[in-house]
Protein backbone atom coordinates (compact mmCIF):
# COMPACT_ATOMS: atom_id res chain seq x y z
CA UNK A 1 0.00 0.00 0.00
CA UNK A 2 2.80 2.61 0.61
CA UNK A 3 4.52 1.86 -2.79
CA UNK A 4 1.17 2.36 -4.54
CA UNK A 5 0.41 5.80 -2.60
CA UNK A 6 4.19 6.55 -2.94
CA UNK A 7 3.49 6.02 -6.66
CA UNK A 8 0.67 8.64 -6.47
CA UNK A 9 3.27 11.35 -4.83
CA UNK A 10 5.52 11.33 -7.30
CA UNK A 11 2.51 12.32 -9.82
CA UNK A 12 3.31 16.14 -8.60
CA UNK A 13 6.81 15.83 -10.63
CA UNK A 14 6.38 18.65 -13.27
CA UNK A 15 5.19 20.94 -10.57
CA UNK A 16 8.46 20.19 -8.41
CA UNK A 17 6.90 18.98 -5.63
CA UNK A 18 4.25 21.82 -5.81
CA UNK A 19 0.76 20.24 -6.85
CA UNK A 20 -1.00 23.01 -5.14
CA UNK A 21 1.60 25.90 -6.00
CA UNK A 22 0.22 24.67 -10.05
CA UNK A 23 -3.85 25.81 -8.84
CA UNK A 24 -2.10 28.90 -7.51
CA UNK A 25 -0.22 29.81 -10.15
CA UNK A 26 -2.94 29.56 -12.74
CA UNK A 27 -3.05 33.29 -13.21
CA UNK A 28 -0.10 35.58 -13.07
CA UNK A 29 -0.81 38.24 -10.93
CA UNK A 30 0.37 42.10 -12.37
CA UNK A 31 3.78 42.32 -12.95
CA UNK A 32 5.47 46.13 -11.16
CA UNK A 33 8.17 48.11 -12.53
CA UNK A 34 11.67 47.10 -13.57
CA UNK A 35 13.35 45.85 -10.02
CA UNK A 36 9.92 46.17 -7.73
CA UNK A 37 11.20 45.56 -4.09
CA UNK A 38 10.76 42.32 -2.93
CA UNK A 39 7.83 42.96 -0.90
CA UNK A 40 5.79 44.58 -3.17
CA UNK A 41 6.52 41.37 -5.80
CA UNK A 42 5.43 39.59 -2.82
CA UNK A 43 2.27 41.39 -2.24
CA UNK A 44 1.08 41.18 -5.83
CA UNK A 45 0.99 36.74 -5.60
CA UNK A 46 -2.71 35.68 -5.27
CA UNK A 47 -4.09 34.79 -1.83
CA UNK A 48 -3.53 31.16 -2.98
CA UNK A 49 0.01 32.09 -2.89
CA UNK A 50 0.41 34.01 0.01
CA UNK A 51 -1.22 31.54 1.95
CA UNK A 52 1.93 29.23 2.03
CA UNK A 53 4.14 32.10 3.43
CA UNK A 54 4.02 31.33 6.49
CA UNK A 55 5.50 28.04 5.64
CA UNK A 56 7.69 28.97 3.39
CA UNK A 57 9.08 32.51 4.34
CA UNK A 58 9.98 33.57 0.89
CA UNK A 59 10.80 36.90 1.79
CA UNK A 60 13.33 35.58 4.46
CA UNK A 61 14.86 33.21 2.50
CA UNK A 62 15.10 35.65 -0.71
CA UNK A 63 17.17 37.98 1.64
CA UNK A 64 19.19 34.98 3.82
CA UNK A 65 20.29 34.06 -0.43
CA UNK A 66 21.36 37.38 -1.07
CA UNK A 67 19.51 37.80 -3.82
CA UNK A 68 18.77 41.41 -5.29
CA UNK A 69 17.85 42.93 -8.04
CA UNK A 70 19.35 42.46 -11.57
CA UNK A 71 21.04 39.40 -10.67
CA UNK A 72 21.29 36.19 -13.05
CA UNK A 73 19.49 33.07 -10.99
CA UNK A 74 19.15 29.83 -12.06
CA UNK A 75 16.38 28.44 -10.45
CA UNK A 76 16.00 24.76 -10.42
CA UNK A 77 12.64 22.86 -11.35
CA UNK A 78 10.33 26.38 -11.16
CA UNK A 79 7.30 23.92 -11.87
CA UNK A 80 4.49 26.26 -12.73
CA UNK A 81 6.37 29.66 -10.69
CA UNK A 82 5.94 29.36 -7.27
CA UNK A 83 8.85 31.49 -6.89
CA UNK A 84 9.24 32.61 -10.26
CA UNK A 85 6.21 34.64 -10.54
CA UNK A 86 7.73 36.66 -7.30
CA UNK A 87 11.19 36.47 -9.14
CA UNK A 88 10.86 37.96 -12.10
CA UNK A 89 9.55 41.43 -11.44
CA UNK A 90 11.55 41.93 -8.53
CA UNK A 91 15.10 40.81 -10.46
CA UNK A 92 13.65 43.40 -13.17
CA UNK A 93 14.83 44.22 -16.77
CA UNK A 94 18.51 43.76 -15.98
CA UNK A 95 17.73 40.64 -14.24
CA UNK A 96 17.70 36.83 -15.44
CA UNK A 97 16.51 33.33 -14.76
CA UNK A 98 17.74 30.51 -15.92
CA UNK A 99 15.57 27.23 -15.37
CA UNK A 100 16.92 24.17 -14.87
CA UNK A 101 14.75 20.81 -14.76
CA UNK A 102 15.67 17.16 -14.78
CA UNK A 103 17.75 15.33 -17.20
CA UNK A 104 15.65 13.97 -19.62
CA UNK A 105 16.84 10.06 -18.96
CA UNK A 106 15.43 10.82 -15.00
CA UNK A 107 12.27 12.11 -16.27
CA UNK A 108 11.41 9.17 -18.05
CA UNK A 109 12.12 6.79 -15.04
CA UNK A 110 8.87 8.01 -13.03
CA UNK A 111 6.39 5.23 -13.91
CA UNK A 112 4.11 7.56 -15.15
CA UNK A 113 6.17 8.94 -18.30
CA UNK A 114 4.16 8.01 -20.74
CA UNK A 115 4.65 9.08 -24.47
CA UNK A 116 2.78 12.37 -23.79
CA UNK A 117 4.30 13.38 -21.00
CA UNK A 118 7.75 12.82 -22.22
CA UNK A 119 6.81 14.64 -25.79
CA UNK A 120 6.01 17.59 -23.00
CA UNK A 121 9.36 17.81 -21.19
CA UNK A 122 11.18 17.34 -24.88
CA UNK A 123 9.88 21.21 -25.71
CA UNK A 124 9.85 22.73 -22.07
CA UNK A 125 13.74 24.25 -22.78
CA UNK A 126 11.50 26.20 -25.27
CA UNK A 127 8.47 26.40 -23.70
CA UNK A 128 8.57 26.94 -20.40
CA UNK A 129 10.43 30.17 -20.87
CA UNK A 130 7.90 31.00 -23.62
CA UNK A 131 4.96 30.80 -21.02
CA UNK A 132 6.87 32.18 -18.05
CA UNK A 133 8.08 35.63 -19.48
CA UNK A 134 4.94 36.63 -19.41
CA UNK A 135 4.66 36.35 -16.16
CA UNK A 136 7.75 39.09 -15.55
CA UNK A 137 5.43 42.09 -17.64
CA UNK A 138 7.44 44.09 -19.56
CA UNK A 139 10.05 45.46 -17.20
CA UNK A 140 10.01 41.63 -15.63
CA UNK A 141 13.91 39.53 -15.65
CA UNK A 142 14.54 37.98 -19.04
CA UNK A 143 13.82 33.87 -19.24
CA UNK A 144 15.62 31.02 -20.59
CA UNK A 145 15.75 27.04 -19.60
CA UNK A 146 18.47 23.59 -19.67
CA UNK A 147 17.67 20.15 -19.06
CA UNK A 148 20.67 19.07 -16.35
CA UNK A 149 23.12 17.30 -18.39
CA UNK A 150 22.89 19.40 -21.23
CA UNK A 151 23.43 23.20 -19.77
CA UNK A 152 24.31 24.84 -23.23
CA UNK A 153 27.96 26.83 -22.71
CA UNK A 154 26.96 29.53 -22.99
CA UNK A 155 25.94 29.59 -19.02
CA UNK A 156 28.93 29.16 -17.96
CA UNK A 157 30.21 31.33 -15.41
CA UNK A 158 26.60 33.90 -15.81
CA UNK A 159 24.84 33.27 -12.47
CA UNK A 160 25.10 35.48 -9.33
CA UNK A 161 23.18 32.87 -8.04
CA UNK A 162 21.42 29.35 -7.56
CA UNK A 163 18.41 28.97 -5.80
CA UNK A 164 17.22 25.31 -5.75
CA UNK A 165 14.01 24.94 -3.35
CA UNK A 166 12.67 21.32 -2.64
CA UNK A 167 14.73 20.23 -5.51
CA UNK A 168 17.43 17.64 -4.13
CA UNK A 169 15.28 14.21 -3.49
CA UNK A 170 14.43 12.74 -6.81
CA UNK A 171 17.79 13.39 -8.23
CA UNK A 172 19.20 12.08 -4.85
CA UNK A 173 16.98 9.01 -5.05
CA UNK A 174 17.50 8.17 -8.73
CA UNK A 175 21.26 8.18 -7.98
CA UNK A 176 21.05 6.18 -4.09
CA UNK A 177 19.19 3.35 -6.75
CA UNK A 178 22.13 4.01 -9.38
CA UNK A 179 20.24 4.93 -12.06
CA UNK A 180 22.41 7.49 -13.36
CA UNK A 181 24.72 10.55 -11.79
CA UNK A 182 21.77 12.99 -11.73
CA UNK A 183 22.69 14.72 -8.23
CA UNK A 184 26.61 14.87 -9.01
CA UNK A 185 25.70 16.18 -12.76
CA UNK A 186 22.88 18.68 -11.30
CA UNK A 187 25.58 19.88 -9.32
CA UNK A 188 28.33 20.21 -11.72
CA UNK A 189 25.96 22.06 -13.64
CA UNK A 190 25.23 24.34 -11.40
CA UNK A 191 28.60 24.60 -10.22
CA UNK A 192 29.71 25.85 -13.73
CA UNK A 193 26.90 28.07 -14.22
CA UNK A 194 27.91 30.20 -11.49
CA UNK A 195 30.47 33.27 -11.33
CA UNK A 196 32.88 32.91 -8.74
CA UNK A 197 32.12 33.79 -5.30
CA UNK A 198 28.11 32.62 -6.53
CA UNK A 199 25.94 31.42 -3.99
CA UNK A 200 23.73 28.01 -3.99
CA UNK A 201 20.67 28.07 -1.99
CA UNK A 202 18.92 25.00 -0.74
CA UNK A 203 16.48 24.61 1.09
CA UNK A 204 15.40 20.91 1.20
CA UNK A 205 12.71 18.51 3.49
CA UNK A 206 14.61 18.12 6.61
CA UNK A 207 15.33 14.39 7.85
CA UNK A 208 16.15 13.52 11.31
CA UNK A 209 19.64 12.54 11.68
CA UNK A 210 18.50 9.23 13.74
CA UNK A 211 16.02 7.73 10.56
CA UNK A 212 17.52 5.19 8.52
CA UNK A 213 19.36 5.93 5.50
CA UNK A 214 17.05 3.92 3.02
CA UNK A 215 14.46 6.53 3.87
CA UNK A 216 15.93 9.21 3.50
CA UNK A 217 17.48 8.77 0.23
CA UNK A 218 14.84 11.26 -1.17
CA UNK A 219 12.60 8.85 -2.50
CA UNK A 220 10.19 9.86 0.63
CA UNK A 221 10.96 13.50 0.28
CA UNK A 222 13.39 14.04 3.10
CA UNK A 223 17.24 13.73 3.03
CA UNK A 224 19.71 14.46 6.17
CA UNK A 225 21.41 17.79 6.37
CA UNK A 226 25.06 15.92 6.53
CA UNK A 227 24.12 14.58 3.41
CA UNK A 228 23.25 17.47 1.72
CA UNK A 229 26.12 18.81 2.62
CA UNK A 230 28.73 16.49 1.66
CA UNK A 231 27.11 15.73 -1.86
CA UNK A 232 27.21 19.93 -1.95
CA UNK A 233 30.98 20.55 -0.55
CA UNK A 234 32.18 17.23 -3.00
CA UNK A 235 30.98 19.38 -5.98
CA UNK A 236 33.80 22.01 -5.04
CA UNK A 237 30.74 24.31 -2.67
CA UNK A 238 31.80 25.88 0.19
CA UNK A 239 29.27 25.49 2.89
CA UNK A 240 28.51 29.17 4.37
CA UNK A 241 25.67 29.08 6.57
CA UNK A 242 22.56 27.93 7.38
CA UNK A 243 18.86 29.60 8.39
CA UNK A 244 16.18 27.92 10.77
CA UNK A 245 13.67 30.22 9.10
CA UNK A 246 12.04 26.94 7.12
CA UNK A 247 12.53 24.89 10.19
CA UNK A 248 8.72 23.00 11.46
CA UNK A 249 9.28 21.09 14.68
CA UNK A 250 5.87 19.93 14.09
CA UNK A 251 6.81 17.46 11.53
CA UNK A 252 8.17 14.40 12.52
CA UNK A 253 7.41 11.47 9.95
CA UNK A 254 7.97 7.65 11.50
CA UNK A 255 9.15 4.94 8.13
CA UNK A 256 6.02 4.53 7.26
CA UNK A 257 5.53 8.26 6.06
CA UNK A 258 6.24 11.01 3.08
CA UNK A 259 6.53 14.57 2.79
CA UNK A 260 3.19 14.00 0.37
CA UNK A 261 1.38 13.38 3.06
CA UNK A 262 1.22 16.79 4.07
CA UNK A 263 0.25 20.04 2.55
CA UNK A 264 -0.21 21.33 0.26
CA UNK A 265 -0.59 17.98 -1.70
CA UNK A 266 -2.79 16.16 1.32
CA UNK A 267 -1.95 12.47 -0.35
CA UNK A 268 -3.21 10.23 2.62
CA UNK A 269 -5.87 12.71 3.42
CA UNK A 270 -7.85 13.35 -0.02
CA UNK A 271 -11.19 15.00 1.09
CA UNK A 272 -11.49 13.89 4.13
CA UNK A 273 -11.79 16.96 6.23
CA UNK A 274 -10.48 15.67 9.57
CA UNK A 275 -7.80 13.85 7.96
CA UNK A 276 -6.89 17.01 6.19
CA UNK A 277 -7.14 18.88 9.65
CA UNK A 278 -4.65 17.08 11.16
CA UNK A 279 -1.92 17.59 8.43
CA UNK A 280 -2.94 21.07 8.46
CA UNK A 281 -1.84 20.84 12.57
CA UNK A 282 1.59 19.94 11.32
CA UNK A 283 2.21 22.32 8.38
CA UNK A 284 4.32 22.18 5.30
CA UNK A 285 7.08 19.99 5.59
CA UNK A 286 10.68 20.32 7.60
CA UNK A 287 12.75 21.89 5.69
CA UNK A 288 16.66 23.57 6.54
CA UNK A 289 17.88 26.31 4.69
CA UNK A 290 21.39 25.69 3.39
CA UNK A 291 23.99 28.32 2.10
CA UNK A 292 26.77 27.51 0.10
CA UNK A 293 29.35 29.54 -2.17
CA UNK A 294 31.44 28.45 -5.27
CA UNK A 295 35.26 29.46 -4.08
CA UNK A 296 36.73 32.75 -5.83
CA UNK A 297 39.52 29.96 -7.47
CA UNK A 298 37.61 28.06 -9.82
CA UNK A 299 38.35 24.37 -9.60
CA UNK A 300 37.98 23.01 -13.12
Amino acid sequence: MHKYVLLLATLAIVGCQQAADETAAEEAPAAGSAGQGLAASLDAQSAEVKARYKYRHPQETLEFFGIEPGMTLVEGLPGRGWYTRVLLPYLGEDGRVIAASYALDMFALFPFANEEFMARQQSWATDWPAEATEWGGENGASVTAFHFGSMPEEFEGTADVAFFPRVLHNLARFQSQGDGDYLDTALADTYRALKPGGVLGVVQHHARDEMPDDWANGANGYLKKQFVIDQVKAAGFEFIGESGINANPNDQPTTENYVWRLPPSYNDAGDDPKLRAEVDAIGESNRMTLKFRKPNQDRY
